[in-house]
């Protein structure tokens, strides 16, 4: 019988708080124990996350009333972590931060990256990166895992199985266009995300130096040194990140061949599922058909021609690009079935 590990969340009113908890609550092997939310304390963690009422009665506690427990959970903004992490290494076995902070491990990275030095840069390479996909073996031998950015994430499996062979170029830009949708900018509002502003958009956000673009090549750069470049643009969706990555392979490649790559790559994987179809309106990967899963849809489209290619990746920015690979982390880390309270498929239509 395995042993029920006790959990809590710091900073669990955003958007990655709450399906952090809807995944939580209904893990087997694990109990949340509090969830803490400065501005909400006191309230019902429902009365926030209405989606979770009838499921918990919890409330909402402030950070300096956080007790000691087995996992903790750290989903702060960006900068947050660094500046108290020793402090919350005191209160948990384990800790899995959702943040930036810790996904880098190169303190002059970071710091070209995030323009200003790292607060805990001793801690840096303490931190496993949390995509299991690549860090599988690490994160079974660890107690701190950062959490994966969506974007960089997205980026990752979409290169991934042919920057295991040696098709992927090293000599050209990998232009990567990633569409994503509004939960990506958290749930405090703004002028870019109010509605009558943001409907019916297609607007740029980022379309070069984005900071995920480091946290990918890191990953990528055990197979090579490639020039990753990332465009980022809000579309009028609410979960989603669809990453589009344009290269040219040799001519005269078949289908067999990147099958091959895909399956060699993929086919271990629980969440990483290969969409490439002859036809139909789902023959490539849609975010929308993952919204709420922790799942991973990658595919191609190539001109045997010209060698035109784009790798294609879709994921929920809050699933498996936030909140579920994090729960795939702890399920390794603690010794779990790592497909534990994860295997929810999604529904369609949505």
């Amino acid at each position: 019988m395995t042993e029920t590990l006790s959990v809590s969340i710091v900073g669990g009113s955003g958007y990655t708080g709450g399906e952090l908890l809807r995944l939580l609550l209904q893990h087997p092997f694990v109990s949340v124990q509090q969830v803490t939310a400065n501005r909400n304390a006191g309230k019902f963690v429902h009365q926030v996350h209405p989606h979770l009422r009838g499921q918990t009665t919890l409330k909402f506690t402030t950070t300096d009333q956080l007790d000691t427990c087995d996992i903790l959970f750290l989903a702060l903004p960006h900068g947050a972590a660094q500046q108290q992490i020793d402090q919350y290494a005191e209160l948990a076995t384990y800790i899995i931060d959702l943040s930036a902070d810790f996904r880098l491990n190169d303190p002059a990275i970071y710091e070209a990256t995030y323009g200003e030095p790292h607060a805990a840069p001793h801690w840096l390479e303490r931190f496993v990166y949390g995509l299991p996909e690549v860090n599988r073996e690490a994160l079974q031998q660890t107690k701190y895992a950062s959490g994966v950015g969506c974007n960089a994430t997205a980026t990752n499996l979409a290169l991934y199985a042919l920057a295991q062979t040696d098709l992927l170029p090293q000599d050209q830009p990998l232009i990567i266009d990633i569409k994503v949708g509004s939960s990506e900018a958290g749930n405090s509002p703004s002028e870019s995300g109010h509605h009558p502003v943001r409907s019916g958009i297609v607007r740029p956000f980022q379309l070069v130096g984005h900071r995920h673009e480091a946290e990918a090549r890191q990953v990528l750069s055990q197979f090579g040194n490639y020039d990753i470049r990332l465009a980022v643009t809000s579309v009028e969706l609410v979960r989603g990140v669809y990453a589009m990555a344009h290269t040219t392979l040799p001519t005269g490649l078949a289908d067999k061949d990147f099958w091959k790559a895909y399956r060699t790559a993929w086919k271990p994987e629980p969440f990483v599922r290969i969409v490439h179809e002859k036809g139909g309106i789902h023959r490539h990967p849609e975010p929308h058909l993952l919204t709420g899963t922790n799942f991973a849809d990658v595919g191609w489209e190539y001109n045997p021609a010209t060698g035109r290619t784009v790798l294609l990746a879709a994921l929920d920015n809050l699933g498996k690009g936030a909140a579920g690979s994090a729960v795939q982390c702890m399920n390794l880390m603690c010794g779990f079935e790592e497909t534990t309270a994860l295997t929810f498929g999604g529904i369609f239509p949505a």
